[in-house]
């Protein structure tokens, strides 16, 4: 990959509230950086508003895991809605529920979509958001002669969060922006003659 994966996330979460014909809707956005604590926060939701006509909601992970629901609402009125709203602004690691207490008063297909996807809207519109850049973790294997040349051109690549193991063959692990993969393995290739054993195990976001 030749440039940043950059993407939008959250800064904190979020809550928005308003009404439509007596119905109560309540956006809340949650930061999330796993199926699992998406599923999590949403059953934390859903016994803090256990008394809701619905909990509605959609989540969307940076390595395109994604979900949605209606909760009972018609087919299409609410969890999609609410996915649109994230892809609008093009946030991942986010969850987003809108919960709604019914107010005695039948929206209708059309106006339900769009109190829902206003909800959603909403709360991600209000809530303070960032531009973050995604980095890929090498593995780097080594014989010892190769310590310093690596440790050099680790340097002028600006590697993150470097650990070094020693165990059997030396290996070093690290953080690195994608662009610069390419002109790095090219470099630790040429300097060893191919003996310096370079691989990308894993993506992450920094803090």
């Amino acid at each position: 990959m030749s440039s940043s994966e950059k993407f939008i996330t959250l800064n904190t979460d979020h809550e928005f509230k308003f009404k439509e014909k007596g119905s109560l809707f309540i956006g809340q956005a949650y930061i999330t950086d796993s199926v699992e604590a998406a599923e999590q926060k949403l059953a934390e939701i859903r016994k803090k508003y256990y008394d809701a006509t619905h909990n509605c909601y959609a989540y969307n992970i940076f390595s395109d895991e994604f979900k949605y629901s209606d909760d009972g609402e018609p087919n299409g009125t609410a969890g999609i809605r609410i996915y649109n709203a994230l892809q609008h602004f093009s946030i991942v690691n986010a969850l987003v529920i809108v919960t709604r207490y019914f107010g005695g008063v039948k929206l209708g297909v059309g106006p339900l979509g769009k109190a829902y996807y206003n909800g959603a809207y909403g709360v991600l519109n209000e809530v303070s958001k960032r531009s973050r850049e995604l980095y890929h973790q090498i593995s780097i294997l080594y014989d010892f002669d190769m310590t310093s040349n690596i440790h050099h051109f680790l340097g002028q690549n600006d590697v993150k969060k470097m650990d070094s193991k020693f165990e059997g063959q030396p290996e070093i692990t690290c953080y690195i922006l994608p662009e610069k993969i390419v002109a790095l393995n090219e470099n630790l290739t040429q300097v060893s003659k191919g003996k310096i054993k370079m691989e990308v195990i894993g993506k992450n976001f920094l803090i």
